[in-house]
């Protein structure tokens, strides 16, 4: 209830200054079942009947939702994009839906990446399945850091459901932590691209690049791309290069730096477009 209230209340915040929210259309909420958890969900759709190819959208370990905002600017950014490429977006709010706040300086995870976020990407997709809107064939997994790092569990082979089911269409990580996966053999069943800036200091590039090189012969399609002098969150819109402050609360990592990059989040949404038309 309390979920619905703080909804209801930004939807209509929202409506009081529709010049601010004009180019893109308010999301639906949805709720999915998941396991013994209701997982809501924020649903932004086309116009029209569709069918539609859809993506899954994963929050980083800040959350979804902000102190004033229905959706983070970061995610709200890219829906409109993707929108814009006639593709419905999917948000599951990991956090959100279990009672919790952002989670990035938690020491005991209660949402871990590989087991609980991953059974929320599974009931997303479930849920999409079922609606005779969606392209069955075509959904896609996005993800941002801990979201990104979910994706990578949900891809590998060991988790395919290995039903008559079309799989995951394609998958898009922007900076995972990859220092797990990259010990653990890691590779995809499902074409899939890593976005990360070469000076990114909250997540390792280099383990990203060992990760992606060591699946080379035994992974579907894998492909890295590295952001000369990006940081973490460079695709993130209208964020100054800054160092994270020893005393910023849980929605930040407790260490690096964060900005954004204008020409690599240019080229993000180029290669992104491209990758989910594959």
């Amino acid at each position: 209830m309390r979920f619905l209230s703080a909804l209801v209340f930004l939807m209509l915040l929202a409506g009081a200054f529709p010049a601010a929210a004009a180019s893109i259309p308010a999301p639906q909420q949805v709720e999915i079942p998941a396991g013994n958890t209701t997982l809501h969900a924020l649903l932004y759709k086309p116009e029209g009947e569709g069918p539609f190819p859809a993506v899954i959208a994963l929050h980083g370990c800040g959350g979804l939702v902000g102190r004033s905002e229905l959706v983070l600017p970061r995610y709200r950014d890219w829906a409109e994009q993707l929108l814009k490429d006639g593709k419905a977006v999917l948000f599951p709010d990991s956090y959100g839906s279990r009672g919790l706040g952002p989670q990035c300086r938690v020491d005991e995870r209660r949402v871990r990446a590989r087991s609980e976020r991953v059974e929320d990407i599974t009931a997303a997709r479930k849920w999409l399945m079922q609606q005779p809107w969606a392209v069955h064939s075509r959904i896609s997994l996005m993800g941002w850091a801990g979201g990104a790092s979910a994706l990578l569990w949900a891809v590998r082979p060991q988790l395919s459901t290995r039903s008559a089911e079309p799989d995951f269409r394609s998958a898009i990580a922007f900076y995972p932590d990859c220092r797990v996966s990259a010990g653990l053999g890691w590779s995809a069943r499902v074409p899939t691209l890593l976005l990360i800036g070469a000076k990114d200091d909250v997540a390792s590039p280099p383990a990203c690049r060992q990760m992606v090189d060591g699946a080379r012969g035994r992974s579907a399609l894998t492909r890295m791309v590295v952001y000369p002098g990006a940081y973490h969150d460079f695709d993130r819109p209208n964020l100054p290069l800054h160092a994270i402050a020893a005393n910023a609360d849980a929605a930040v990592p407790e260490h690096g730096h964060l900005g954004t990059d204008p020409e690599a989040r240019a080229d993000a949404e180029k290669l992104v477009t491209e990758w989910l038309a594959r």
